[in-house]
């Protein structure tokens, strides 16, 4: 066992943890909306208008803060109207980024902006650039937000909705440098300030305007765009970053050998360099921190489960998995000055999803309980949390422990991850600035390729642990390869 100094001091605060740093993405991308989110009003599987009840709970229950929709990708070969009216008259279309299907468009904005009200989540718009209109941008703005009489105003109550949503966050195109028009990040630049100024704040709504960002380190797309864009167009700026080692050999999520493991968790840390040059860029035009960074996809990304349409980005969802999503976690808590929202990829049956579903069985995954765990970080005041540290494997960046602490209503959170496979950690936490006299833990820990499936969905979960709180020094055993949430009052 190895033995690891830390301190927490309360006073030291970083900055807000915003909730939709525990956001989540949301895609037309195989099951994650037609048989994942949506089943239909006709489907056997309990629903409200369609929308699976059981997601909508465990949604709740991790306290989804914003989903992202309607891609990724997609979003710019969207064109919202043929997802509106009756639908057995809505414009079919071919998804031709995500296995060539047909999208019959039975879930479109009405379907989704439900979705987000039964969850209790803020929606988060990504519009269409790439091969849409500036006219169609704005109107499907106007459409949703617009409390007064307009043909566009009038055509949604038409459709069933009297009042307008309530909309805050719209994206302006996604990865604009690759699959959503490969351009040039000056070329984006001046889009992207097309397309914003006729996007009109209505009826009291405010939109929070989101631009493109780069992909992973493309450092000369963050800074062209910090030099084109302000506060008075731009909120936020879009980062999207996966844990991929080798894309032409991602591997399968259950399949990986202890060498693997740590090359995945090396460029998952990835993230920590990362964030800090891109908000070093930002900080010299920006230096009051009025544009704030979206880190709108991140997460693990490994070949498709055999048998299933490569197209669809089906995997499973490890303990692997969970540790990644608990240092990345981590690593936003620590960064939440400049990072003002994070969106998993992707919420239901792609990627590193949080859930999977066959049929009527429905499965969370360990990163689901990374998210439970993690939740009463949301609204809290991120403070100064350090621990003693050392890479497991000589050449990798890989820490052996992963924390970040917070402050909420009197109630300190601290979340820790042990990383390595072979050996625990014994920590000894001294607390500065906070009195608390009782002290709770829960844990998610198992064997690394331990995962959920239809058959055993709660092989992973969390349980009750135990830390010991001796004045200001508190104490927690850590097993290899787990993660534990402690809570201090």
């Amino acid at each position: 066992m190895k033995h690891f100094s830390m301190l927490i001091n309360a006073k030291d605060k970083i900055a807000h943890i915003r909730p939709e740093i525990y956001g989540h993405f949301s895609e037309h991308l195989g099951r994650c909306i037609y048989n994942g989110i949506y089943v239909g009003e006709n489907s056997s599987i309990p629903n409200v208008n369609g929308i699976r009840s059981d997601i909508v709970e465990a949604f709740k229950n991790i306290h989804l803060p914003v989903l992202r929709w309607p891609g990724g990708c997609f979003a710019d070969e969207y064109h919202w109207k043929d997802g509106i009216g009756e639908k057995s008259g809505r414009r079919k279309m071919v998804n031709t980024n995500w296995g060539g299907v047909t999208e019959d468009n039975s879930f479109g904005t009405h379907e989704f902006m439900e979705l987000c009200e039964q969850v209790g989540c803020q929606p988060y718009i990504a519009g269409n650039v790439g091969s849409g209109t500036v006219q169609e941008l704005a109107e499907w703005v106007e459409y949703m937000t617009f409390d007064g009489v307009s043909p566009l105003a009038d055509l949604r109550k038409e459709n069933g909705r009297e009042k307008p949503w309530s909309l805050k966050y719209l994206g302006i195109g996604n990865e604009n440098w690759g699959c959503g028009g490969n351009m040039r990040p000056e070329y984006y630049a001046d889009e992207y300030k097309r397309y914003q100024s006729f996007c009109k704040d209505y009826s009291g709504n405010h939109l929070f305007k989101i631009a493109c960002g780069p992909s992973a380190g493309d450092y000369n797309w963050m800074e062209v765009m910090m030099k084109n864009l302000n506060k008075n167009h731009t909120r936020g700026i879009a980062l999207h970053f996966y844990s991929i080692p080798d894309w032409d050999k991602k591997g399968l999520a259950t399949e990986f050998n202890d060498e693997q493991y740590y090359t995945l968790l090396s460029t998952a840390n990835f993230m920590e360099p990362l964030l800090t040059r891109h908000t070093e860029i930002m900080n010299r035009y920006d230096p009051k921190n009025e544009i704030g960074l979206v880190v709108d996809e991140w997460g693990c990304w490994f070949d498709v489960e055999p048998g299933t349409n490569p197209g669809f980005l089906y995997q499973q969802n490890t303990m692997r998995d969970a540790i990644v999503a608990a240092l990345t976690l981590n690593i936003f808590n620590r960064h939440s000055k400049r990072v003002i929202m994070a969106n998993l990829a992707q919420v239901v049956n792609v990627l590193q999803a949080i859930i999977l579903t066959e049929g009527e069985k429905m499965v969370k995954t360990p990163t689901y309980h990374v998210f439970d765990l993690y939740k009463e970080h949301q609204d809290g005041e991120a403070v100064y949390c350090f621990c003693e540290n050392t890479n497991m494997v000589d050449g990798k960046d890989t820490p052996m422990i992963s924390s970040s602490a917070s402050v909420k209503d009197g109630v300190m959170t601290i979340t820790l991850a042990n990383c390595s496979l072979e050996e625990d950690a014994e920590i000894s936490c001294s607390i500065a600035g906070f009195q608390g006299t009782d002290v709770g833990a829960r844990i998610l820990t198992n064997e690394v390729h331990a995962f959920n499936d239809f058959d055993a969905p709660d092989k992973v979960k969390i349980e009750e642990y135990h830390a010991d709180l001796n004045g200001d020094i508190l104490t927690v055993t850590l097993p290899a390869c787990s993660i534990v949430s402690i809570t201090v009052r």
